[in-house]
């Protein structure tokens, strides 16, 4: 009797271990980077100054705040192909602003899929005011096509990995931004220059922010 406890025991502990180890593989970032050149660093640099006042020798950020999107677009290629260019085309409600093409650190495909399209330091336009300190995920998807279960929980995973390395304040969807207006990390040098968000949609930040709530993030500041 007392083998077969033991054996019982062991078998228990082999199984937990495989499935801790399972749960842990399913998180996984896959490498998509976008351009990244000389014309694209020197845009990001020259925006950096002009929008946000910041005169920086490399186009970089430090995190404090994590946007999530969506990309109104309905594919993995045919958004990198949107992102890929290092000048934006096509974008009248932008160019004004900068000839930098918007594009976004991560994106997520409707299964889940999490790829890296630049390193998470590195300056990406994507939301007014805050690109200078703010990590953007966007997720495959948009009025007509809600996010999915997965990349809700894509999200999770990701925004959690995000969180251990680096001081994240705040995780916000695109439509929250000008919430910021009269905080300290809002840095939009043109008062008139903002559009209007719906992304990625408020049901999902409600879930999203369940999800995170043991994380102890800082709530949205009234606007």
């Amino acid at each position: 009797m007392r083998l077969i406890k033991q054996s019982i025991f062991w078998i228990l502990i082999i199984a937990s271990f495989s499935f801790s180890c399972s749960s842990k593989s399913t998180f996984r970032i896959f490498e998509k980077p976008i351009t990244w050149n000389e014309e694209r660093e020197n845009l990001s640099l020259q925006y950096l100054k002009a929008r946000h006042g910041l005169d920086q020798e490399k186009a970089i950020i430090d995190p404090k705040i994590v946007v999530v999107h969506w990309t109104a677009v309905n594919s993995i290629e045919a958004t990198f192909d949107v992102f890929d260019s290092p000048t934006l085309g096509g974008r009248e409600d932008l160019s004004g602003a900068s000839n930098l093409n918007v594009s976004s650190q991560f994106l997520i495909d409707r299964d889940g899929t999490i790829f890296r399209l630049l390193p998470e330091t590195t300056f990406a336009r994507h939301t007014i005011g805050l690109n200078y300190a703010a990590i953007g995920i966007e997720n495959i998807g948009g009025i007509n096509d809600p996010l999915t279960k997965e990349q809700l929980k894509a999200n999770e995973m990701l925004i959690r990995h995000l969180k251990k390395k680096y001081a994240i304040d705040y995780v916000i969807g695109h439509y929250e931004y000008q919430n910021f207006q009269n905080t300290d990390l809002w840095k939009e040098l043109d008062p008139d220059y903002r559009t209007v968000k719906t992304d990625p949609g408020k049901q999902f930040m409600e879930n999203l922010r369940k999800n995170l709530a043991d994380l102890n993030l800082k709530p949205v500041p009234s606007f």
